[in-house]
C-alpha cells in the first residue's frame, strides 16, 4: 500500500448524486465488485431513520441516540440534512490514517465541510438526464410533481467541491457500475502515489 508507506492518509471518495439517480444501486455493485480488496472500506453511515429495503444499508438510530453518539465522539464526521442526522463512524479516521481508501455515500451540501475535515476528499458525481430522474422519482410515488420538479432543478446545481469524475447513469446500469468501480480504483491508486 503506497499510502501507508508514504505516511499519507488514504483518499476519502464521496459518491454524490440526486435522489433517483441510482447511487445506492451503483454503490452496492461497486462494494460487491471490490469485496476482494480488503484495503477498501465502504463506509456504513449512521442515519436517524429506520432500516428500509428500498434505501441504503445503514445503522438506524433514534435522534436521541444519534445526539448521544455525537457527544461521545462516535463519529468522524456528522451532519443534518432533510430532517435527518447522518454520521460517519470514528473508525474511518484510523482507516484513512493507515493510507487506505474509503468510499462513502456523500451529501452534496456538506462536501465543503467534509473537504476541510478530510483533505484527501475526492468526489464522484452520479448524474442522469432530467427526464430519467423525473420518471424514476415518479415511479417511487413518494413525492408530488412539484417536489419532483424542485429535486430536478437542484440536481442541476454545481457542487461546492469539483468532482474528480462524473458518471452518467441514464442508461445501462452495468456500464455505469463498471465506470464507478474503475473511477474508485483509479482515484484510490492515483491519490496514494
Amino acid at each position: 500500500m503506497q499510502g501507508a508507506a508514504s505516511g499519507r492518509p488514504g483518499p476519502l471518495i464521496a459518491v454524490v448524486g440526486p435522489s433517483g439517480v441510482g447511487k445506492d444501486t451503483l454503490l452496492a455493485r461497486a462494494r460487491a465488485a471490490l469485496s476482494g480488496r480488503p484495503d477498501f472500506l465502504f463506509v456504513q453511515r449512521s442515519i436517524t431513520r429506520p432500516a428500509s429495503a428500498d434505501a441504503e444499508t445503514h445503522v438506524p438510530m433514534t435522534a436521541e441516540a444519534f445526539e448521544e453518539a455525537e457527544r461521545a465522539g462516535a463519529f468522524a464526521y456528522s451532519w443534518r440534512a432533510h430532517g435527518l442526522g447522518y454520521g460517519l463512524p470514528a473508525s474511518l479516521t484510523e482507516h484513512l490514517a493507515a493510507g487506505r481508501p474509503a468510499v462513502v455515500n456523500g451529501s452534496r451540501k456538506v462536501l465543503a465541510g467534509m473537504q476541510e475535515r478530510f483533505p484527501t476528499l475526492c468526489v464522484i458525481q452520479i448524474v442522469a438526464a432530467p427526464d430519467v430522474l423525473a420518471a424514476r422519482l415518479a415511479a417511487r410515488g413518494r413525492e408530488s410533481a412539484d417536489d419532483i420538479a424542485a429535486r430536478i432543478a437542484r440536481a442541476g446545481e454545481a457542487l461546492p467541491v469539483a468532482p474528480a469524475c462524473i458518471i452518467d447513469n441514464s442508461g445501462d446500469l452495468d456500464r455505469a457500475a463498471d465506470a464507478l468501480v474503475a473511477a474508485i480504483v483509479d482515484l484510490a491508486d492515483t491519490t496514494r502515489l
